[in-house]
């Protein structure tokens, strides 16, 4: 199949593999919940009533003072107790099957060709690291939400956009369900689109 380019007359052929699957909802779904549940730090921890310094000496003596018996004072019905389910250092990981994922970035990558979200042009340079000029690059493209993957991210392309919001650059290697689907367009360049079609197809 072939993708016209953007700012340019022609248009650049790439594989039906990788650009022309059909989308299924329940893969990609599953694919970017795994990745954004791999991203969870799952740090979080809470002490249980063991975990809780004293409590070792029961508080009062079992009968004969009218109240509720009790055998610690680190019970969580009590003040200064612990928690009763305690958080407790997790991993969220999701086991993905490399088969499972290159084929949902081709889901990913395919919706966007069709629903024309992806952009495709010859080439993307900066001369200089200037946001304005970045910006205005932007603007010729019609673009103010848009995820801009490269071969390589150059020095002056990434200290131009890092300011810029709604805006993130990428390189070829660097792509991810998630940021494909979380920006209204995708702008690639031939060079890093020859890069993904070699990975995908």
């Amino acid at each position: 199949m072939n993708l016209n380019l953007t700012g340019a007359t022609g248009s650049v052929e790439v594989s039906d593999l990788a650009f022309g699957k059909e989308f299924n909802e329940t893969l990609v779904h599953q694919v970017v919940t795994a990745y954004m549940a791999a991203g969870r730090q799952g740090s979080k921890a809470q002490k249980n009533r063991s975990a809780v310094s004293g409590g070792g000496a029961k508080p009062f003596r079992q009968k004969g003072t009218g109240r509720a018996r009790a055998g610690t004072s680190r019970s969580p019905l009590w003040r200064a107790g612990g928690v009763t389910f305690a958080a407790q250092p997790r991993s969220f990981a999701q086991k993905v099957n490399k088969k499972m994922y290159r084929a949902a970035m081709r889901c990913i990558l395919s919706e966007l060709v069709r629903q024309e979200r992806l952009v495709v042009v010859e080439d993307f340079q900066l001369e200089a690291p200037k946001t304005k000029q970045f910006v205005a690059k932007l603007d010729e493209y019609k673009l103010d939400n848009a995820l801009l993957i490269t071969e390589n991210v150059e020095q002056n392309l990434y200290l131009a956009a890092r300011n810029v919001p709604h805006v993130d650059v990428r390189d070829a290697a660097g792509i991810d369900p998630v940021s494909l689907v979380g920006f209204e367009k995708v702008l690639v360049t031939v060079p890093a689109l020859k890069k993904i079609e070699e990975v995908l197809a």
